[in-house]
């Protein structure tokens, strides 16, 4: 059988298969992602399911000229596959592979940097409003003008960004359609009632119905007669029909659907009339995440984005999948760590944005039934809600990725620190997070809460500093308090020392000399990373390590001790230069009358940094061991350079 997928450079030759191809197409494109994915890792289940619907919505439409807008963006392996980029498939998330996500460095089909939630909808009215004012927007007067589509998962319908979008989206004049991409999933099961609305529907005697009777109208409609034409001629009964999910028609939206996501005819024939309406529409496709294979339908959570995995084939026993096992995560850590703090103490809440497994709430959220939410992908409602459990007594803990808490800082301002509530943050995915990439680092958390009074800001190194800073931020009332940890496994480096309990503001020795000749300071997990470049340094100089625990507030009393004595600092940390930690101690050295001029500062450079392995991103940031250990020797070098102006010295000069 011939090779099509091989043969399609771009949507162009796409178009040119006969329709009775696009199966085997789609066939070849699960095989491929899945292929990959077993070796690298990447988003499975949500690629899976919607491989018929960007086949289709290429078949239908010309995304060179027309505008595509991902929502999220993990679900674009298809849409990469088949607009020129399959040679970059090998090296998914890998430095010079393919993005998991859209990326316009990769290609002009990629309108946006996209990894969060809820933007497409608004983005898309943007461009919409953009080509209308140049005269470049599709109309029936206007057929080589650009139309617009944004594709918008259910889970992301429910963030309070889309629901802005499709409030603006209702009043355009013009063809913009909305594809809602219904699978019943987030990353794990929705929550909310905007999702129990849709299980409804789905659920609904009637929705087998609406498909046969759909499949029925676009066979037969006379004349060439289009929805929009039906929907002007036939009147309220017409309109009844054509929207059947009519919640959205509150927003101004027509609307089609549910129809089947995976039946590419049905797809084809609907999305062709939606191409041809003057008003904006939603068409909504079921799809099933996962699909094409048993073990990603039969468990869509576990294979959301997993790890690389192999699948076996045993006699009698059917398919067996073994993903790839790492070592402890801090994520899992943290499960473990907030269930027995949730046992000990009745005062304790959780909460998660639509990622109980990503943060580890999934092992307290059966067992505390009331105590833990999952408010959906709606992070500022979930802080604000957290700020309403604050007020009335308990003590809310909302664990969140550093990257999705910058949605919520206006609620941790005004609804938290304004109000003086003890809310606490739990910010896994902190600093470089590998395959996921630039749209997902968390490079800024530090920057965004120590600006807030009263505030409180640690990391944790390793598992034992993690359960000691979520113990003293659960005893913290004084305003918010959050500790940061990253995607990655703990360290055992420090395992056989006993882990002090947390103070304010006070670091934790980790190394220390009677006559230290330098001293790093460093911030959460690039603690072990300087723990090894100590090893690389292999006792050449007397250096001080030193766990700092707390960017606000910083150990005063430490950094007087070291830099009244002459002795040179190094802050390291996996966060933004401008706004991190080093920056902190900066700030306090300088309110202080203490010499700058001994502080060096490592941290992520003022530039993206794109995916690649962690330790690679580290690197290419100059802070891994290596170059921790590299940074030390400058200094102490050129110290002794100061020191010693003899004739060798003042040669090497």
């Amino acid at each position: 059988m011939t090779n099509l997928l091989g043969s399609i450079r771009s949507p162009a030759n796409l178009k040119a298969l006969p329709p009775a191809d696009l199966t085997q197409v789609c066939a070849e494109i699960r095989h491929a992602i899945c292929d990959q994915v077993s070796r690298s890792g990447g988003h499975l289940a949500p690629n899976l399911g919607v491989v018929e619907l960007t086949v289709a919505m290429h078949y239908v439409f010309d995304f060179s000229h027309d505008r595509l807008l991902f929502d999220v963006g993990h679900q674009c392996y298809t849409h990469k596959l088949l607009t020129g980029r399959q040679h970059l498939l090998p090296r998914l998330r890998q430095r010079g592979g393919m993005s998991g996500f859209p990326e316009p460095r990769e290609s002009p089909y990629d309108l946006f940097a996209v990894g969060h939630a809820g933007t497409a909808i608004p983005t898309a009215v943007g461009m919409a409003r953009g080509d209308s004012l140049k005269g470049e927007g599709w109309s029936p007067d206007c057929q080589t003008g650009r139309r617009v589509v944004s594709l918008i998962g259910d889970a992301s319908i429910v963030n309070g960004v889309a629901m802005e979008g499709l409030n603006n989206a209702g009043t355009l004049n013009r063809q913009f359609l909305v594809v809602l991409n219904d699978n019943g999933m987030s990353i794990a099961k929705p929550q909310g009632a905007v999702a129990a609305y849709f299980d409804r529907l789905r659920l609904s005697h009637t929705y087998g119905e609406f498909k046969r009777r759909a499949k029925e109208m676009a066979r037969r409609m006379p004349g060439g007669e289009s929805l929009k034409d039906l929907y002007h001629r036939m009147g309220e009964s017409s309109k009844a029909f054509i929207a059947e999910n009519h919640w959205f028609e509150h927003f101004g939206l027509v609307t089609v659907g549910p129809i089947d996501g995976h039946d590419l005819p049905t797809l084809i024939d609907f999305l062709n009339e939606a191409r041809h309406f003057d008003r904006p529409m939603v068409l909504h496709v079921k799809t099933i995440k996962g699909r094409g294979y048993e073990f990603a339908e039969r468990d869509a959570t576990a294979f959301h984005s997993p790890s690389a995995f192999r699948i076996e084939t045993l006699e009698n026993e059917g398919c067996r999948v073994e993903v790839k096992k790492g070592g402890r995560s801090f994520t899992s850590a943290f499960g473990e760590i907030m269930h027995d703090l949730m046992t000990r103490d009745s005062k304790v809440v959780a909460c998660t944005a639509a990622m109980p497994d990503g943060t580890g709430i999934n092992k307290v959220i059966n067992d505390f039934p009331g105590r833990v939410i999952d408010s959906g992908i709606c992070e500022s409602h979930a802080f604000d809600m957290m700020a309403g459990f604050a007020k009335t007594g308990w003590k809310p803990f909302f664990a969140v990725y550093s990257t999705f808490l910058q949605r919520a800082f206006d609620q941790a301002f005004q609804e938290g620190a304004l109000q003086g509530l003890p809310i606490r943050l739990c910010l896994d995915r902190a600093g470089l997070v590998g395959g996921d990439g630039a749209v997902h680092h968390g490079f800024c958390d530090i920057a965004l809460l120590a600006t807030l009074p009263h505030s409180c800001v640690m990391a944790a190194m390793d598992e034992p500093s993690l359960r000691g800073a979520i113990d003293f931020m659960a005893s913290y009332s004084d305003g918010i308090s959050s500790v940061r940890y990253p995607r990655d496994s703990v360290s055992s480096r420090f395992a056989h020392e006993s882990c002090p309990e947390f103070s304010l503001g006070k670091a934790r020795a980790l190394v220390t000399h009677s006559r230290p000749e330098a001293a790093i300071l460093a911030f959460g997990v690039l603690a072990i990373e300087a723990a090894s470049a100590l090893d690389l340094l292999n006792g050449e100089s007397a250096v001080e390590l030193y766990d700092a625990r707390f960017a606000k507030p910083i150990d005063v009393e430490l950094l007087e001790r070291l830099l009244k004595a002459g002795t040179p600092v190094v802050t390291v940390e996996d966060h933004s230069i401008r706004g991190g930690f080093g920056a902190c101690v900066l700030e306090e050295c300088n309110r202080r009358g203490l010499d700058t001029r001994l502080v060096t500062r490592l941290a992520l450079p003022d530039r993206w940094i794109y995916q690649g392995e962690r330790k690679e991103q580290l690197a290419e940031a100059g802070i891994d061991a290596a170059s921790i250990a590299k940074c030390i020797r400058t200094i102490l070098d050129e110290r002794s350079r100061r020191e010693d102006p003899s004739p060798v010295h003042a040669a090497a000069k």
